[in-house]
């Protein structure tokens, strides 16, 4: 059955080597499972649920998303390339959607939804391939240059190393926190530990650095309450695994949204957005891991329409559940580093996602925020997102530097969405100014009129519909 379902021979692989390499892309992605609670729960305790809800419903809705669509990529395209909520569309659905835009979550995850719709509708339709080819490659690196540099930026923010100042407080909006402080200490011990293990090329080395950044954190928190009574832990211990938690509070959540919202411009232009993220992450990854893999022929992917499907339906699923924006993960190199060259490692990766869910109370300790400066940061996780950030801007070489047209747009939007605490803004610096800067360098032949449409989109956006 397996030989027929995932022609192990023809791809020159077995069975073991399959499930190690699930195994393998498993370890080296799961920090999702730690840090999408933690990065979607303030909207949500912000709408009302206490945050063991809302940490616990995101949790189960991830882990499902996650298998349901890995399972799919594997059992339609026969690709050994897992889904889960994607980093970058998670913040631009925090901050942005829910932040700058003031959607309710529940309309957020309508947003999500529909844009997941639009994206299954274009893959079903083929015409993805025009509207991504549009944009130009030095705007599709910067991105992801940006959003990284948005990441990294959180990161600091939630390690303590940076702090957000209040005027009149100061005239400055961020200066260094107070480096010496058990946050921050715990934060660089972990990132110190998992760049090490990622060197040492260990399989899972985020993971395994969140793991034990928890573990220093609670040994830290030991002697210092030993020491002081009056220290704040900065990890407390609530168990290890335990039945999953309610995935009630977002299960179809999105049909408690204002449907009124649907129509004005702030909404649409929500979900254009979250609709090229996604295709821009999908397509570099399928094309990145495929040419690892060498699924690359004729410089094309077979099967891609099979494999945009996949990633299509994880982001309808996982708006239905209660989480973000589904996609393909790069991580999924790891696995075929490992021998991976089939959908069978994707079905050791889904059936890991479901097994954590068992894992909740390790997750919510893990997830659990440190009292600072007046809110709460996340020195656990905050390794793992500088770390994650870091990785994204591995692509700002391909940006045409030497072009003044392709190099300014790109670096207005690498600056923009960190600057502005919105990766929607960062969008717009380079889609408005990329095209403008061609029309008057006498270029403008060189832009594909959809772009031309964006920016005209965008324009009349922050005229009539900016917050």
């Amino acid at each position: 059955m397996l030989e027929r379902l995932f022609k192990l021979q023809a791809n020159g692989t077995t069975v073991r080597r399959e499930l190690v390499a699930g195994a393998t892309t498993f370890m080296t992605m799961a920090y999702i499972i730690f840090v999408q609670p933690q990065v979607l729960m303030k909207p949500l305790m912000d709408g009302g649920l206490s945050e063991a809800a809302a940490v616990g419903a995101v949790l189960v809705a991830t882990c499902i998303a996650a298998a349901l669509a890995t399972f799919m990529m594997g059992l339609l395209a026969n690709y050994p390339i897992a889904l889960a909520p994607g980093m970058g569309e998670n913040f631009f659905f925090v901050f942005t959607v829910c932040g700058t835009m003031a959607f309710t979550w529940q309309e957020g995850f309508l947003i999500v939804l529909i844009s997941g719709v639009l994206f299954l509708g274009l893959t079903v339709l083929k015409v993805r391939k025009a509207i991504i080819n549009a944009i130009p490659s030095s705007i599709k690196n910067a991105i992801a240059v940006g959003i990284g540099m948005f990441i990294a930026f959180i990161g600091l923010k939630e390690a303590g190393v940076i702090v957000i100042i209040k005027p009149p407080e100061d005239p400055a909006f961020l200066t260094l926190g107070k480096v010496i402080s058990p946050p921050v200490l715990l934060a660089t011990a972990g990132l110190v530990l998992t760049v090490a293990l990622m060197v040492r090329r260990v399989p899972g080395g985020i993971l395994l650095g969140i793991i034990g950044t928890a573990v220093l954190g609670l040994i830290a928190s030991q002697i210092g309450g030993a020491i002081d009574p009056k220290f704040a832990p900065l990890v407390e211990y609530q168990g290890v695994a335990a039945a999953p938690p309610s995935l009630r509070p977002t299960f179809f959540a999105f049909v408690h949204a204002d449907f009124a919202n649907v129509l004005t411009g702030s909404f649409v232009a929500a979900v254009v957005i979250f609709l090229f993220m996604d295709m821009f992450d999908t397509m570099g990854t399928l094309v990145g891991v495929g040419e690892r893999a060498g699924f690359i022929v004729n410089n094309e992917l077979p099967r891609a329409d099979r494999a945009l499907l996949a990633d299509a339906t994880g982001t309808v699923t996982g708006a239905m559940l209660g989480t973000s924006t589904v996609t393909s993960y790069i991580e999924s190199a790891t696995g075929v580093e490992a021998g991976g060259r089939t959908g069978l490692a994707n079905m050791a990766t889904g059936v890991l996602f479901l097994l954590a869910l068992l894992l909740s109370p390790l997750v919510k300790m893990i997830a659990a925020g440190y009292p600072h400066a007046g809110g709460f940061i996340h020195p656990v996780t905050a390794p793992a997102l500088i770390i994650v950030g870091s990785m994204m801007m591995q692509v700002v070489t391909r940006i045409e530097w030497k072009d003044a047209t392709e190099a300014v747009p790109a670096f207005l939007i690498m600056i923009g969405i960190p600057l502005t605490f919105s990766i929607a803004n960062g969008f717009a610096f380079g889609f408005i100014s990329y095209p403008a800067i061609k029309l008057v360098t006498g270029r403008g032949r060189e832009v594909k009129p959809l772009l031309y449409v964006l920016a005209v989109l965008f324009v009349l956006y922050y005229i009539f519909f900016q917050p």
